[in-house]
């Protein structure tokens, strides 16, 4: 093993036990250890690839919606001018940090960005603990940056609070306001535990309301129907990986295809998949299929496809 480097997502990477570390709980390691361990043996000799694209926030107008998908579940994103990020994960690894190395797993892709390439973030929008989103490098990075942060209920405890502008913590139902965002958290299926027993952690998704626009962040979930309560939305951002073989907790694409038109949300942003392996399925196969569930539509409401691409909703 390496010793660490300093730069943010440099650090040593031990091991490759997947979604067990990165926020499924230690009981499900032992139980998938075969999976997990033929993964860290595959890992070892990869190397990152290059994000194909990568975005220019800079060139963004403060009107309209602007946002590039930078990699898994962190979205970047620019409403009238209100710069939001969601989930930033920009580390190389993922997983528990013990001492200068990191338990966890190993990231295809680049970010579309580099972290120090961010323009000022105004708010910070958490969905979960699980370590392939609350990524603590990450978020200890942008702490110099003074950015407001919206948390799921008992997760604040794991960040130095005193960095940030505020931390507000919410639960289902709530809504709390940062600047110009009216942000309200609701229902999914999934959970929120970070190890296996830290169980009491909250797991949202997001109604982000900004003036005349509103974007749904589903976060982590499985099929479910509370996403018919947004009643429209502009852009709804929506897992789409990871399901094979964690269907339980996880929606597949199709799924969320369902659950992006419950929302009926004009446009779609499939992320949580291309950036790590997470299960069984294919990097490919995710977009793919939600590709084939949206048919006809799919060139007008799928606009961002890959790592780096951009859309833009005046």
């Amino acid at each position: 093993m390496a010793p660490a480097k300093r730069r943010v997502g440099r650090r040593a990477w031990l091991g490759g036990i997947g979604v067990g570390v990165a926020g499924v709980g230690a009981g499900l390691v032992y139980r998938a250890a075969p999976f997990f361990w033929k993964q860290f043996a595959k890992d070892l000799g990869t190397s990152i690839a290059p994000a194909p694209k990568h975005p220019d926030p800079a060139k963004w107008p403060d009107q309209g919606i602007h946002a590039a998908w930078l990699g898994h579940s962190t979205v970047l994103m620019k409403i009238d001018g209100f710069t939001i990020i969601t989930d930033p994960v920009f580390s190389s690894w993922i997983g528990l940090g013990i001492g200068p190395f990191t338990l966890g797993m190993k990231r295809l892709v680049e970010p579309a960005l580099e972290l120090e390439k961010l323009p000022k973030v105004d708010l910070i929008l958490l969905s979960h603990a699980h370590m392939d989103h609350f990524d603590l490098p990450s978020l200890r990075a942008l702490e110099a940056r003074k950015p407001e942060v919206v948390t799921a209920n008992a997760t604040s405890d794991l960040l130095r609070i005193q960095n940030y502008r505020r931390v507000q913590e919410v639960g289902w139902g709530q809504q709390v306001r940062v600047g110009p965002a009216t942000i309200k958290a609701f229902e999914v299926r999934h959970w929120g535990a970070r190890l296996r027993s830290d169980t009491y952690r909250g797991y949202n998704a997001y109604i982000i309301q900004a003036g005349r626009y509103r974007v749904v962040f589903g976060g982590d979930t499985a099929i479910t129907d509370t996403f018919r309560q947004v009643g429209g939305a502009n852009l709804a951002i929506m897992p789409v990986g990871a399901y094979n073989p964690w269907i339980r907790v996880h929606c597949n694409p199709e799924q969320a295809w369902q659950m992006a038109n419950d929302a009926r949300a004009d446009l779609v942003l499939p992320v949580h998949h291309q950036t790590f392996h997470l299960s069984s399925e294919s990097s490919n196969e995710p977009l793919e299929r939600i590709l084939s569930a949206a048919g006809s539509a799919c060139d007008s409401r799928i606009p961002a496809r890959v790592i780096g691409d951009e859309l833009r909703l005046a």
